[in-house]
């Protein structure tokens, strides 16, 4: 039996102008010359320069719909490859340049040329090389990659002839490259040790045989169970410590191209602050003229053809969706300014002094209502924007925090707590760590009416251990 019912539903559509924009506002500033530089590419009635335009391509052509559609199907759209710096500028903290350097996976394929392979162990060892992480693991189950292999390339293996050529991509660099767990990846690191001095057989024995122990810091009952004296097993345990537990990241962050450009440059002058776009952001850009003056030959033509008509349909539309870029990137700048304009005000203490507890609570909501704008658009500023400040370059992100009362009653930056917190924990007897509970005493002592569950809150965000693993011999 069918049934019928009215249903109504509130949904919020933009124009595609408006995704646009918003994806824009979005962007980093080396994503930003990565689109200008497509767009000027992709339509000829763009230029670079600073002339002004104005007349009849004020408006969008007609062809060109203005129907809505779903924000959510637009915005999860990324750009590949921002590195390209193509505009030049005097200005101080504007010039990053990048250099072309080899993958991770590359610098592991590179050395796998030296490996002795026969024909059937070469194929075997690029799919493994692909299949190794950021960090340097190998995370897939053998029997996952022998089936990978003969669905996807017809190679038909053994899990005998895969373990035998993974053996070899380990000896490779980093030290601990293609192991498939952190304990096997520190047995790489110490067996290549070439030094076996006692410390180092300890630490091996420590890692083979009672690694669960190691990591949960059960370090008295490690002792007795491998009968190491406390000096014995701090020797073995400074050997472990000195391991990379994620060979790759090293590597990775070498051959990253990716450099922070930061969005606003903040200057101290005379007492004041001062704010100002990077250059960088604000591209000068402008209607081409030739394409212009062929637009109005076509139009002042009184005989004109069929394919006149659409050439002048053409023109009309590169040269509106031009202006429309072109107003949509100033748009921007404006959007990022006032957004800046008014973090760096009310925040003009902190940027003054650098002390982070000048640093006032701040939520989006705060600055959306000072400059009239939707939280959205302050989200999408603050979470992808940097601002270069005597004090370094930061996220403007990290400026917003919730706000808490001291015991005197004065509101406080939740950032000021998560700080003296780290503080505690840093000076803290790492042979006995406080608790949850102990930091939540002293941060109390401290002025600083913080709860157990709060304090736990704050350490995680601060991918601080809990107490049992921040203990050290």
């Amino acid at each position: 039996m069918l049934n019928q019912k009215l249903q109504l539903k509130l949904s919020q559509k933009l124009s595609p102008q408006q995704i646009q924009l918003m994806k824009l506002i979005q962007m980093t500033t080396a994503e930003l010359e990565q689109k200008v530089k497509n767009e000027i590419e992709e339509n000829p009635a763009l230029e670079h320069g600073s002339e002004s335009f104005e007349g009849e391509q004020g408006e969008f052509d007609s062809d060109i719909q203005n129907e809505d559609v779903n924000v959510d199907d637009y915005l999860s759209d990324t750009n590949d490859d921002f590195s390209q710096n193509f505009y030049s500028t005097n200005e101080e903290n504007n010039n990053f340049q990048t250099k072309s350097s080899p993958s991770f996976h590359q610098y592991l394929e590179n050395q796998s040329r030296n490996l002795i392979l026969n024909d059937n162990e070469k194929p075997l060892c690029e799919f493994l090389i692909g299949s190794i992480d950021e960090s340097g693991y190998l995370r897939r189950e053998i029997e996952d990659i022998i089936d990978d292999l003969a669905f996807t390339q017809n190679i038909i293996t053994t899990k005998n002839d895969i373990l035998s050529v993974l053996k070899k991509i380990q000896d490779l660099e980093p030290p601990g490259v293609g192991a498939r767990s952190l304990q096997e990846c520190l047995l790489i690191q110490l067996n290549k040790k070439t030094n076996y001095k006692e410390s180092i057989l300890n630490s091996i024995k420590i890692i083979e045989s009672e690694f669960e122990l190691f990591s949960k810091k059960k370090f008295s009952k490690l002792s007795e169970r491998l009968n190491l004296s406390d000096s014995e097993l701090k020797d073995a345990v400074n050997e472990i410590s000195k391991l990379n537990p994620k060979p790759g990241g090293s590597i990775t962050s070498e051959f990253s191209n990716n450099t922070i450009v930061p969005d606003f440059i903040l200057k101290i002058e005379d007492g004041k602050l001062v704010v100002e776009l990077n250059k960088r952001n604000s591209p000068e850009l402008r209607l081409s003229n030739s394409y212009k003056n062929i637009l109005e030959g076509y139009k002042n033509d009184p005989n004109k053809s069929k394919s006149q008509n659409q050439a002048v349909q053409f023109l009309k539309q590169k040269l509106d969706s031009a202006k429309w870029f072109i107003d949509a990137v100033e748009q921007r700048y404006q959007t990022l300014f006032q957004t800046v304009d008014a973090i760096v005000t009310f925040q003009n203490d902190y940027f003054l002094s650098g002390e982070e507890s000048d640093l006032k609570p701040m939520i989006l909501k705060d600055i959306a209502e000072k400059i009239n704008m939707d939280i959205s658009t302050v989200s999408r500023v603050a979470n992808s924007k940097y601002i270069d400040t005597p004090y370094g370059i930061k996220l403007l992100k990290s400026y917003f925090s919730e706000g808490m009362k001291n015991k005197d009653g004065d509101e406080i930056s939740t950032l000021e707590i998560k700080k003296a917190l780290t503080e505690i924990i840093e000076s803290e007897d790492k042979a006995h760590p406080m608790s949850d509970i102990e930091l939540s005493k002293v941060l109390s002592n401290k002025g600083y009416k913080v709860a157990r569950r709060t304090v736990s809150k704050y350490r995680e965000q601060l991918d601080l251990p809990v107490a049992r693993l921040r203990k050290e011999l």
